[in-house]
């Protein structure tokens, strides 16, 4: 059966959340593969639309929102619970107790015969764990105390293309010839790669019925950080050259990262918190009960290497709703009011070509004009623990929405026509750039415009201080794009190309 023939009867009925994050959003193709009838809980299904087979039915739930659950979980016999909110501000590990006793108890309402969640590897009861690993415990336990059976991996670090620990260390390989080297460097793990923590989530359906079980997974080879990016750089065929400095704190240590790597400083932080604490199998369950063999480290890298080496990565860690933070609030709410710098500019091609400069915006073609101010706003964003500017786009052509674009997320798109961004650095209020291209006699229009919401006083302190450098930037930006519109050789013809090689 391939993925877009319709499953049969018979086969389970399987619900994915976190379809939009790095291990949600891989296992729903294998799932599709294998022919279950699937349904995929988002809380903006037009983030999914466009990835997944037809076949597969995409509904709107929030983890926080206990009535969508119910309409999420109907019908459903096993249910796969990858999703977690380090990213996120504030207190995330009551937001994960929380999200975890919803989802629980609105499954044993449903009658799902089985919870499949995959966490952290660490010593359980462990004095020194991180938060971010006690949280991943804590959220299998509170799924548990539903009554629904649990089956739950434990993992260790994942190594796969565009996942956050193979992105850490490419970055620090790739970029620094002398790199100097916190004590977590030194931190034994059982890197697993990530085709078998998918192979392993996924014979969990064919486990039997009847109590809840707990996994401990990893690889085939144990190894501390520091070996495992000497093993990148020797496939790579990188000299480098590690010198360790035990003083470099967490705090530290994340804001280095988030200079010189894709890891932003509050997930940095968070990361290498939990980092100093061993990740290792002892507990040979899963090689027993589950007919899957893990890949040695060696193996797991040259795979993560090759699927890196694509034009286009399945997902990414930054892809996670909870990566940036905070739900943008919906477009009609309000904070007191909005803001509004609106412009357009006359286009001497039709919209197509005009929209064309538009859609490749962002990522390493930077923004058209005073791209340094862009980038001197990511730092500081960095330095205030957000999001930074480091994470770049998934198609340096064609955006989709979802998808993460420096530090803005595509909240709308429509191609040629429209494409609208909603800001996840950190900021008083919310903000959002809109770009639209309008068929016009003699060519086209391009309409530009920001608009901000914001929160009290502080908010507008913001927006008016920055209004003379925002008229700076907007107008430049609008003329720098009506020039590359107008002389640029990509064409609608070549995004079309585009387009249907993607799908």
């Amino acid at each position: 059966m391939t993925a877009h023939e319709p499953p049969s009867p018979g086969t389970p009925r399987v619900l994915v959340t976190g379809a939009t994050g790095y291990i949600g959003g891989r296992l729903v193709p294998v799932l599709e593969s294998a022919g279950v009838r699937l349904r995929c809980l988002a809380r903006q299904p037009a983030a999914l639309s466009s990835r997944f087979s037809p076949t597969t039915d995409i509904v709107a739930g929030d983890l926080l929102d206990p009535t969508s659950l119910d309409r999420g979980l109907a019908g459903i016999d096993v249910a796969y619970y990858l999703v977690h909110s380090m990213g996120a501000h504030g207190d995330y590990r009551g937001t994960d107790r929380l999200a975890a006793r919803n989802f629980g108890e609105a499954a044993r309402r449903a009658g799902v015969r089985r919870i499949v969640y995959l966490g952290g590897l660490a010593t359980e009861g462990d004095a020194a764990l991180s938060t971010h690993l006690t949280s991943r415990i804590e959220t299998g336990h509170v799924l548990r105390q539903s009554g629904v059976p649990v089956v739950e991996f434990r993992a260790s670090v994942v190594i796969g293309s565009g996942s956050l620990s193979f992105e850490l260390i490419r970055a620090l390989v790739e970029r620094l010839p002398i790199m100097i080297c916190p004590r977590w460097v030194s931190t034994q793990a059982q890197p697993i790669g990530i085709d078998d923590v998918l192979a392993y989530l996924a014979s969990a359906l064919d486990l039997p019925d009847g109590e809840s079980r707990t996994f401990e997974i990893g690889g085939a080879d144990q190894a501390s950080y520091g070996e495992v990016m000497r093993e990148y750089a020797r496939q790579r065929g990188l000299r480098r050259v590690m010198i360790s400095l035990p003083l470099l704190t967490p705090r530290l240590s994340s804001l280095w990262l988030g200079l010189v790597t894709p890891v932003y400083a509050r997930v940095g932080r968070e990361l290498i918190a939990g980092l100093k604490n061993r990740s290792i199998v002892t507990d040979p369950a899963a090689l027993a009960a589950l007919p899957i063999k893990p890949v040695g480290l060696s193996e797991a890298i040259r795979r993560a290497i090759r699927y890196e080496d694509r034009a286009f990565a399945l997902t990414r860690w930054s892809d996670a709703r909870s990566s940036g933070g905070a739900e943008p609030s919906p477009s009609g709410a309000r904070f007191g009011g909005r803001l509004v710098d609106q412009r357009e500019i006359h286009v001497g091609v039709d919209a197509d070509r005009a929209f064309a400069p538009i859609a490749r915006i962002g990522g390493d073609r930077g923004w058209y004009f005073a791209t340094w101010l862009w980038q001197a706003r990511g730092a500081i964003d960095l330095l205030m623990g957000g999001v930074g500017m480091r994470r770049g786009r998934r198609d340096p052509d064609v955006p989709a929405v979802g998808d993460t674009l420096d530090f803005w997320r595509v909240e709308a798109y429509e191609p040629d026509r429209r494409l609208r961004l909603v800001a996840e650095m950190k900021l008083p209020g919310r903000a959002w750039l809109e770009f639209e291209a309008v068929p016009a006699a003699g060519g086209a229009v391009v309409h530009q415009t920001a608009v901000f919401e914001p929160a009290g006083l502080s908010g507008l302190l913001y927006w008016y201080g920055l209004l003379p450098v925002h008229a700076v930037i907007f107008r430049g930006m609008l003329h720098a794009i009506r020039r590359r519109a107008q002389h640029d050789d990509v064409g609608p013809s070549s995004q079309s190309r585009r387009k249907a090689g993607r799908s």
